[in-house]
Order: structure tokens, then sequence, then C-alpha cells
């Protein structure tokens, strides 16, 4: 996690002076060669073959080694992450990153240091996403560049855009969403599921534009009118 801060600043401060989609399209773009990086590095990580034996995870003396077991770890540290999330943004922090997304201009006016919350945030994100591939390689002991191709990083855009960008609870509901198509569903289609998974985020973007968490909100205009 700390290397992955470490990288998340020196990515992060050339490219959150862009905005929107072309700052989408930078991290993307990033995210494409540091795969092609380790897709090629045979003698680092192993190349496509990846990287085996990974030992599984253990805390001072105990050991996750059942499903069960690595389910309720899972989720505490999903709980911890919530609860720490809420908290930052209901703090100072939080209220200024809000003043960011809805104006720059003006949250720069009142003083707020724009660029260096972003980086904050873009660091917070990266330890975030860092200590999920921890866990997941732990837990299947295995890892490999494929795993995390561009296809992965769309997926996880369509969880967030569907569960909703503006609401906490939306990237829970978004994975869940997501996660129970994919392993349902969407596996029976085979490679009609990147059309099926776009059909959902254009169906979502155009009657949807706050998620899934947004839809008891659109209920009860529905019912106010």
């Amino acid at each position: 996690m700390v290397i992955s801060a470490v990288v998340a600043v020196l990515v992060g401060a050339p490219s959150l002076k862009l905005r929107g989609h072309y700052l989408a399209m930078a991290t993307l773009a990033f995210g494409i060669i540091v795969y092609i990086i380790f897709n090629e590095e045979t003698s680092w990580t192993g190349g496509p073959d990846g990287m085996p034996g990974i030992p599984g995870l253990s805390l001072f003396g105990f050991a996750f080694d059942s499903v069960e077991k690595y389910y309720y770890l899972v989720w505490v540290f999903v709980f911890a992450a919530f609860i720490f999330t809420v908290n930052l943004i209901q703090s100072g922090t939080g209220r200024a990153l809000r003043a960011i997304h809805v104006s720059e201009p003006a949250a720069s006016a009142m003083g707020v240091d724009i660029s260096r919350y972003k980086i904050l945030v873009f660091v917070y994100s990266a330890v975030l996403a860092s200590l999920a591939g921890s866990l997941y390689a732990h837990y299947l002991n295995f890892i490999n560049p494929s795993t995390f191709d561009l296809f992965f990083s769309i997926k996880l855009v369509i969880m967030i855009a569907l569960g909703g960008m503006y609401n906490i609870w939306g990237a829970i509901i978004g994975a869940v969403f997501i996660t129970f198509l994919n392993y349902e569903w969407l596996h029976y289609f085979e490679e009609f599921e990147v059309i099926i998974y776009g059909a959902i985020l254009l169906l979502v973007t155009i009657f949807l534009p706050k998620g899934l968490a947004g839809t008891p909100e659109i209920v009860k205009s529905w019912f106010r009118e």
C-alpha cells in the first residue's frame, strides 16, 4: 500500500492537471502501460504465466485457510474502509472534496487547495485498490497481469456508474450487482459479455444518472408528482 501511495503521487501530480474524461483516459492509459510492463517483464513478474506460490494470509499466528474465514476477513476490511470513508466525507477534507466536485473555481476562491486535495483522494483510492489486490493475491495464491487488463478497469468503472457516483453506498451496490451478473448470468454469453456491459452502462447513464443508489430518490419524486 505504501508503494501504491508513492506511485499515486508520482502519477497524480502531473495527471490531475487534467479534468473529466481526459483524466479518466490518462489513468486508463497508465494502467495499460503497467499491464504491458508486467506482461513483458518475465524475470520479475513471471510475465503471462504470473506469480505462483503466494503464501496464504495469516495474522498473529491465525491462518485464514478456509473460504469462510477469508470471507469474514474481507468484510472486516470492507466495513473498516466504509466507516473511514464516511467519516472522511463528513470531515473538513470531505467538505473540500465536495466543493471541488461542485465547482473548482468556487472552491479555489474559498481558499481550497485543489491540487492538494485531488492528490490526496487519488492516493487514498490507490491505497484501497492495493489493499484489495493484496487480499485477492493471498486468497488465490497466484496472480498474473491478465487478471487486471483494460476490461477489468472498465468493469470497475461500470460498477461505480451503475451503483451511483454520488453516493457512498453506490460502490457496494454496483460491485455486488455486477459480480452477481458476472458469475450467475453473463458468463453464458461468452464473447457477447462486453456488449451487455456496454448496454448496461448506456441504460444507466440515460435512465439512472445517479445510479441504483439514487433509485429511492426517483421513486419519491414520482409520488410527489
